[in-house]
């Protein structure tokens, strides 16, 4: 039992090990008038050649998007002077690293120095034992400092094999009722930061699905389509990543049929912006180890 508990311990850390190098080399792509498509697929193909597997497709948020934007398949977008958030993903054997970081093109860089003091102010008061409502009351304290606002409906998450989200939540504002984190839990601390209201919203239409029911389905080009996206298990895809034919028909069909879930846009207000950073970690009794460094 304990040589298993290592085991998936040390995928949890070889994932973050990969993800914190994907990081830092895709954040280097990011620059006015490249290619959206190009920094997706730049990021997405080095987690395979680096031995690990895409947790979701990489989110390209920009401005005034906070979560959930990725590129189409045929997109032309370029960057011009935009606060870029990059939320990418790695897992091995579906034991999965979070992180997202800033890259600010748009001069507003206090912003992106507000939500890392954030990010940075939580990790250091982790520990096995402590409540949610610390870690929420930190994060919003530190960035109001800065003069800016946390979103208040996106938080942080746990973690666990083959899904990217489950309890705890972990606040970025002040709750009334919070959990406390037990040692050995592996915890994704995510804030964000704003100029705007602090509240997004779901915005378009979505790039981005996860399997939510394997029911049958009669289109044969949808069952197709279902047989493509059953080797991301309960992980997110993103629609670019499909092969098959008619995919946006199949999709729809599948929509309809229950088989899928959507991520749209999370958006604030228009011409606000957001910023983002996170890292994920492992709770120890008296601090933590973080995986994505």
């Amino acid at each position: 039992m304990i040589q298993e508990i290592d085991e998936i311990v040390g995928k949890y850390i070889t994932a973050g090990e990969i993800l914190a190098r994907v990081r830092k080399e895709t954040a280097k792509q990011v620059k006015v008038g490249a290619s959206l498509l190009d920094v997706a697929n730049f990021g997405e193909d080095m987690i395979r050649k680096e031995g690990g597997e895409c947790a979701f497709p990489i989110n390209i948020s920009r401005n005034e998007e906070a979560a959930h934007s990725t590129p189409k398949n045929d997109d032309t977008e370029i960057f011009g002077e935009d606060m870029v958030k990059l939320d990418i993903g790695v897992h091995i054997d579906g034991y999965i690293a979070d992180t997202a970081i800033t890259v600010d093109l748009s001069g507003h860089n206090e912003l992106v120095e507000a939500v890392e003091a954030g990010l940075n102010a939580a990790i250091e008061i982790i520990h096995g034992g402590i409540n949610t409502t610390e870690i929420g009351n930190v994060i919003n304290d530190t960035i109001t400092e800065f003069g800016y606002k946390p979103v208040a409906n996106l938080t942080g998450h746990g973690l666990a094999q083959y899904i990217q989200h489950v309890p705890p939540s972990i606040p970025n504002i002040p709750t009334d009722v919070g959990v406390e984190l037990d040692v050995g839990q592996i915890i994704a601390i995510e804030p964000f930061a704003t100029d705007g209201k602090g509240f997004v919203s779901e915005v378009g239409s979505a790039q981005i699905f996860s399997l939510l029911s394997n029911k049958p389905i009669r289109n044969s080009a949808a069952r197709a389509v279902m047989k493509e996206i059953e080797q991301y298990r309960t992980l997110p895809f993103a629609k670019r990543w499909l092969k098959s034919k008619h995919v946006d028909f199949a999709m729809l069909q599948l929509e309809k049929n229950g088989n899928l879930s959507s991520y749209p846009v999370l958006k604030e207000e228009k011409g606000m912006l957001v910023s983002q950073a996170e890292h994920t970690l492992i709770v120890e009794e008296d601090g933590c180890r973080v995986t994505t460094k």
